[in-house]
């Protein structure tokens, strides 16, 4: 581990032992870290438009030996057309009541939060792990700055599903999103990325950036439906160049 000075803060920068990848099985896996404790929306945009993801102060991104599977997506907000499916699921929200703050910790959000994960261990085997309200404040309550936000989704006067993202200089980084099990048939993970792609429009914003794309893993591969988008081919330093490429140009 070693401290350094990095712009105008300072990063704590380390990186995970291989251990067994959580998207594919029979792969190991190793991630990098940068912990920054007041990171800057400039230092944080230019981070997650290289494939960084920030929960709570620390910054991750896969360092695999041998392996790219984990691809960095963004959508790209301005060509983005509402299809028919698309409209349908607004129009099952149109009760839905939307709420924009600043990350917050509740006994409902950890409630929710131990809901949904149970729902996903047995839908989709997800490992199961508790959450405290230390770990949640870690992950999701801490080291927003200035652009980090909680959209709640309310519905019968109860909360039913919250998003966690990032109001970056081009666009908005989509942190983690979880909901509640009983109101699967309201489709809202697809709802909370077209309101994230409506807010992106009203602040003239050109990009939703989706996290890691992998085409062989259930939990991350339905982010390629959302076309047009652009997938990271490098792994770019914050003073270097990226590369994305357009969803229609082979990769």
């Amino acid at each position: 581990m070693r401290k350094v000075p990095f712009i105008d803060t300072d990063i704590i920068e380390f990186s995970t032992l291989e251990s067994d990848c959580v998207y594919l099985k029979g792969k190991n896996m190793k991630m990098a870290y940068k912990y920054i404790k007041d990171c800057s929306l400039s230092l944080s945009s230019k981070l997650v438009q290289r494939g960084w993801r920030r929960f709570g102060h620390y910054y991750s991104r896969p360092a695999c030996e041998g392996c790219n599977e984990c691809l960095s997506m963004r959508i790209n907000v301005n060509q983005f057309q509402i299809s028919k499916s698309a409209r349908r699921v607004i129009k099952k929200n149109e009760n839905t009541r939307v709420l924009v703050r600043k990350p917050s910790i509740s006994p409902d959000h950890l409630a929710l939060y131990e809901k949904y994960h149970h729902y996903m261990q047995q839908k989709k085997g997800w490992e199961y792990y508790p959450i405290t309200a230390e770990s949640y404040a870690d992950l999701y309550a801490t080291g927003h700055s200035s652009y980090g936000y909680e959209i709640l989704y309310i519905k019968d006067e109860k909360l039913i599903g919250v998003d966690l993202v990032d109001f970056l200089e081009d666009g908005i980084s989509a942190i983690y999103f979880y909901y509640d099990p009983d109101y699967a048939h309201l489709t809202l993970g697809k709802y909370s990325i077209y309101k994230q792609i409506e807010m992106a429009k009203i602040r003239d914003l050109e990009w939703i950036y989706l996290g890691y794309y992998v085409k062989d893993c259930d939990s991350l591969n339905y982010k390629e439906q959302y076309k047009p988008h652009e997938i990271l081919l490098n792994n770019p330093a914050v003073d270097e160049d990226t590369i994305w490429v357009g969803s229609t140009e082979k990769i």
